[in-house]
């Protein structure tokens, strides 16, 4: 499976986040409906899509945001954030919201390429950074941002029979997105338009 996922991913230019080929439009929710991209300039943000090895096989690493931040407060999402005008690429972004948010040691981790840029219908252009984390880690949880950390086995994400996708009504228009549903866990929106990606991009459907 690693070498499966390294040859399906973008490889990186340079260690700034640079893609190998030119980036097209990002995808998005509004692949699934017919509603128009948006006409303001996107922020740009970068998250780290952290596949722990496990004995088992990968686990996707992922947060639970807390309630009340501003932006996709109470969601599951990937470690990351928008980009510091001191941030040399995605990959230094994605690197350091992750050591903010969860403590997550960089030498651990092993950045391998990336994913398509994904537009949020809150405005931002984010770019997943694929990597390996090796076992060993210890996590310190940016209580702020961070309510608590869990992981999901890779194999149950790219099962279709787990793929779901739903619709509600969204600033007055119905809107499309994906899902998963892991125990007690609901992983949707962005996050779970991601994992489509990289599960598409892996099985050949990319």
């Amino acid at each position: 499976m690693r070498e499966k996922i390294i040859q399906s991913i973008k490889p990186l230019r340079n260690v700034a986040g640079t893609l190998a080929d030119d980036s097209p439009a990002p995808i998005g929710d509004h692949d699934l409906d017919a509603m128009p991209r948006s006409e303001s300039p996107l922020t740009p943000a970068a998250v780290l899509v952290p596949l722990v090895a496990r004995p088992a096989g990968f686990q996707v690493l992922l947060t639970q945001r807390t309630d009340h931040l501003h932006d996709h407060a109470g969601q599951v999402s990937f470690p990351g954030g928008r980009r510091e005008h001191t941030d040399a690429g995605s990959v230094e972004t994605a690197l350091r919201e992750t050591r903010e948010e969860i403590g997550l040691a960089e030498d651990f981790i092993e950045v391998v390429g990336l994913l398509d840029d994904y537009e949020t219908g809150t405005g931002f252009r984010v770019t997943p950074v694929v990597s390996f984390v090796s076992e060993g880690f210890t996590l310190a949880l940016d209580s702020f941002e961070v309510a608590e950390v869990f992981e999901v086995p890779l194999d149950y994400l790219f099962d279709p029979a787990n793929h779901q996708k739903r619709s509600r009504d969204f600033n007055g228009r119905r809107r499309s997105y994906y899902l998963f549903e892991y125990q007690d866990r609901v992983v949707w929106g962005a996050t779970a338009g991601m994992l489509m990606n990289l599960y598409r991009r892996v099985s050949g459907g990319a």
